[in-house]
């Protein structure tokens, strides 16, 4: 089981455990896409992220969903390289805090129009090209910069496989589309350091156990020279900003490419880190 688990054979992993699933509070909405796979009518009430949910999700059990999420938090701490292993962990440990985002997005105008326009981060949905074209100043061209110098793409996001509630996966899938635009607004990079610090950030903000996980046991791979300077610099930092930072899930990050940089940290209450 945990070996086809951490060599990435989700479907057969989850097959091995043959057991009866018990009764959750999901299922029900599980029940609905299940029989709408079936049902090219019902599909239509759908839409698109749904609909592209519903393809790629994979059924699992209270038990199997367990073994899951064992595996694949071994799988992490041994390499943690697998971002497939981080995304399974996160998918099978979330959703209560997933729940608590779901509560604080339908608490703000912003959020609420999130939740229902669903929008993707990818290079189908956001032209790149145009954002490097914008003034030095503003968040877009900021975030396009980003991609350029860490050398990295909105694309290479996982979908979400292993929940049950098409809501939340959407939530989930918006974290992880989110993720480098939380790293522009920062000013951090790629490199462990900047991952370690930006997890911190989004723990506290967020509150998904993977980050806290992520910003826990990413500590004890830096360096001796990093880690110095991310217990007096970068630790403090990021707990400053995880927690007076504004709901970070409830943000519209689209719609303000053209926003200066300056006046939406600000606005989002965020400070950089002065090095």
């Amino acid at each position: 089981m945990y070996r086809n688990i951490y060599q990435g054979n989700f479907l057969k992993a989850v097959r091995h455990a043959r057991f009866i699933a018990t009764t959750s509070p999901t299922q029900n909405n599980a029940q609905n896409l299940n029989e709408a796979r079936f049902d090219g009518v019902g599909q239509h009430n759908f839409d698109d992220f749904t609909k592209e949910f519903m393809q790629n999700r994979i059924e699992v059990n209270p038990f199997q969903r367990l073994l899951l999420s064992a595996g694949s938090s071994i799988a992490a701490l041994v390499d943690p390289r697998r971002h497939d292993m981080i995304a399974c962990l996160g998918e099978t440990t979330g959703e209560h805090a997933l729940q608590d985002i779901l509560h604080t997005m339908k608490s703000t105008e912003e959020g609420q129009r999130i939740l229902q326009q669903k929008p993707r981060i990818n290079t189908r949905t956001v032209n790149l090209e145009t954002l490097r074209q914008l003034p030095e100043n503003t968040f877009g061209w900021v975030y396009v910069k980003f991609l350029d110098d860490n050398q990295v793409t909105p694309d290479s996001r996982m979908e979400v496989r292993f929940m049950d509630d098409s809501e939340l996966a959407y939530i989930m899938t918006r974290y992880r589309e989110c993720h480098d635009l939380v790293h522009a607004v920062l000013g951090m990079p790629t490199n462990m350091l900047g991952e370690v610090a930006v997890k911190w950030v989004e723990a506290l903000n967020i509150g998904l156990p993977m980050c806290y996980g992520g910003a826990v046991f990413g500590a004890f791979r830096l360096r001796p020279k990093q880690r110095k300077r991310y217990i007096s610099e970068y630790l403090p930092w990021a707990i400053k900003n995880g927690k007076s930072a504004r709901p970070l899930m409830a943000v519209f990050w689209e719609e303000r490419w053209e926003q200066d940089i300056e006046e939406m940290r600000r606005e989002l209450q965020i400070t950089t880190l002065q090095n």
